[in-house]
C-alpha cells in the first residue's frame, strides 16, 4: 500500500502533505477505531459474542471494501480512511473481547506492547539507527509476502479441516513463529515512517496524509493482532 510508486506524477503544489498532517490524521483514525471498537467490546461483554461477531463480520467486509477502493482511488482517502478505521474498530473490539474472556488482562498487555513498539520504532527511526534502505525494504516486503502466503495456505487448509503443523500451536515452534511475525510487523512501521517522510519531501497532495495514515493504521492493526496471538500462545503454554 505504502510504496514510492504512488508519488509518480502527483504533486500537491501549495496544498501539499506534511509530516505533522499525517500524524494528526493517524491520531484521528486511531480515535475512530477505538470508538467503534469500544462499541463491539461492550456488546460482546454485555449481550454475548454472537451479536458482536455479526458487527465484526460487517466491519471486516466494510473495511476490506474501503481498503481496496482506496488503493485505486487515493484521492478518496479523506472519506475512505475514516470508514476503514471505523470498520476495523468493529472487528478489533469483538476479537479483543473474545481473547479477554479467555485470558484476563491480555488486551491491556497487547495494547501496551503495541503502543510501546510504535514509540520505540519511531524514536529509533528519528535517531537514524534504522534506515529504510532499498535492501531493508526488499527484505521486509519479502518477509511480509511470505507470511501472507503462509496465512492464505493456512486458511485454505482450514476449509478442509486441516492446518499447517505447529505454527498455530503453543509449542516452541508456534511461539517462535509468532515472535518472528511480530518482529516483521513492527519493522513494517519503519517503511510507513519512510513513506510519510518521502511523501512530504515530494510535495504529495494533501489527501495523501489520509492515505499514509490509513497505511500506518493497517500495520498497527496487524501488529496488535499478532501480539495478541503471541500472548495467547504464551498463556496457553
Amino acid at each position: 500500500m505504502l510504496n514510492d510508486k504512488v508519488f509518480t506524477g502527483v504533486r500537491g503544489g501549495a496544498d501539499a502533505m506534511t509530516i505533522n498532517g499525517a500524524v494528526h490524521k493517524t491520531a484521528a483514525l486511531l480515535f475512530l477505531l477505538v470508538c467503534s471498537g469500544a462499541y463491539t467490546w461492550t456488546v460482546a461483554r454485555v449481550d454475548g459474542g454472537a451479536q458482536a461477531m455479526s458487527w465484526a463480520i460487517a466491519g471486516l467486509v466494510g473495511g476490506l471494501i474501503a481498503f481496496f477502493i482506496m488503493l485505486f482511488k487515493r484521492e478518496w482517502s479523506p472519506v475512505l480512511a475514516p470508514t476503514y478505521a471505523l470498520a476495523e474498530g468493529l472487528v478489533l473490539g469483538a476479537v479483543s473481547a473474545m481473547y479477554e474472556a479467555r485470558f484476563h488482562g491480555i488486551v491491556f498487555s497487547a495494547v501496551t506492547l503495541t503502543v510501546a513498539t510504535l514509540g520505540v520504532l519511531l524514536l529509533v527511526y528519528r535517531l537514524g539507527l534504522i534506515k529504510a534502505t532499498d535492501t531493508f525494504k526488499r527484505c521486509i516486503v519479502a518477509a511480509t509476502g511470505a507470511i501472507c502466503v503462509v496465512y492464505i495456505v493456512s486458511m485454505l487448509l482450514n476449509m478442509f479441516g486441516r492446518e499447517i503443523p505447529y505454527i498455530h500451536q503453543s509449542g516452541t515452534v508456534g511461539i517462535v513463529f509468532s515472535l518472528f511475525v511480530v518482529v516483521i510487523a513492527a519493522l513494517n512501521l519503519v517503511l510507513d515512517f519512510n513513506f510519510i517522510e518521502t511523501g512530504a519531501a515530494n510535495g504529495a497532495p494533501r489527501y495523501m496524509e489520509w492515505f499514509a495514515a490509513a497505511g500506518l493504521l493497517v500495520t498497527l492493526v496487524w501488529l496488535y493482532l499478532e501480539i495478541l496471538r503471541l500472548l495467547s500462545k504464551l498463556n496457553r503454554k
